[in-house]
């Protein structure tokens, strides 16, 4: 299977373009790019009536963003694929892999952990951190973790 740098799927408005038009995909193969990805996304395309993110909320999202990246590359054979949309209820990352296994702590698609069965402490805060967690297996094989952090 070929592995190369993946990138965003969603689109958004580059300089002098219209904002319909397709962003051009940014690579993402470390959890450093996801995160400087990720911020500047959420910088160019959260509007809410109270102003920006806080600290705080940042803080948290950049946390899940690393979580899952670092998690896909050490447990998941690679980053296969990385996603970032934001809507009014938060940040919607989609983290593909190419290992069907998914976490020990996973009860099912969309179940945060029951207790803490893992190694370390990523999969449990990413569900703490995140309003949505779910597990899909696709057909064509490897896992896409995807969640929803708010920001408010």
């Amino acid at each position: 299977m070929e592995r190369r740098p993946v990138g965003e799927r969603g689109t958004a408005p580059t300089e002098g373009s219209s904002p319909g038009a397709a962003r051009p995909p940014v690579a993402v193969t470390s959890a450093a790019a996801a995160r400087r990805h990720v911020r500047a996304v959420v910088g160019e395309r959260w509007r809410s009536p109270s102003g920006p993110p806080s600290e705080a909320a940042m803080i948290d999202l950049l946390l899940v963003v690393s979580e899952l990246v670092t998690n896909a590359v050490r447990h998941g054979g690679g980053l296969a694929g990385f996603d970032v949309a934001v809507s009014e209820a938060g940040v919607r990352l989609d983290v593909r892999d190419y290992s069907p296994a998914v976490p020990t702590a996973a009860h099912g698609p969309g179940m945060p952990p029951r207790s803490h069965e893992g190694s370390g402490y990523g999969w449990p805060l990413i569900n703490r951190l995140s309003s949505q967690v779910d597990v899909r297996r696709p057909a064509e094989g490897g896992k896409t973790i995807s969640v929803l952090v708010p920001l408010t």
